[in-house]
């Protein structure tokens, strides 16, 4: 049974940082494109930050210069370090995995940047 599980989030101050991590069993992380997601409330899940197989990254523009996604095939996670968290960063933070048979979710940690 393949389970993703994110932790790491909280409540911070803006100007503050958190880092989440997500670890996966079940599953082999190498050779397949990681992703990390956030919902905030009421509003629809949208990709934060990718990392490709050799490393690549991308990252959406409201993040860039503060998040940083990287991976760790041999523990089998995917992390995403927060920086300079902003109130509009809060939401639950998804990582998510693509694979030739589909994609997995993690159940997301919670992110709340109070200002």
């Amino acid at each position: 049974q393949v389970q993703l599980v994110e932790s790491g989030g909280g409540l911070v101050q803006a100007g503050g940082s958190l880092r989440l991590s997500c670890t996966a069993s079940g599953t082999r992380f190498s050779g397949n494109a990681l992703y990390w997601y956030r919902q905030a409330a009421g509003k629809q899940r949208n990709l934060v930050a990718s990392i490709t197989t050799d490393g690549r990254t991308n990252y959406v523009d409201s993040v860039k210069g503060r998040f940083t996604i990287s991976r760790d095939n041999a523990k089998n996670t995917v992390d995403l370090q927060m920086n300079s968290l902003k109130p509009e960063d809060t939401a639950v933070y998804y990582c998510r995995q693509e694979t030739r048979y589909g994609a997995y979710w993690g159940q997301g940690t919670q992110v709340t940047v109070w200002s």
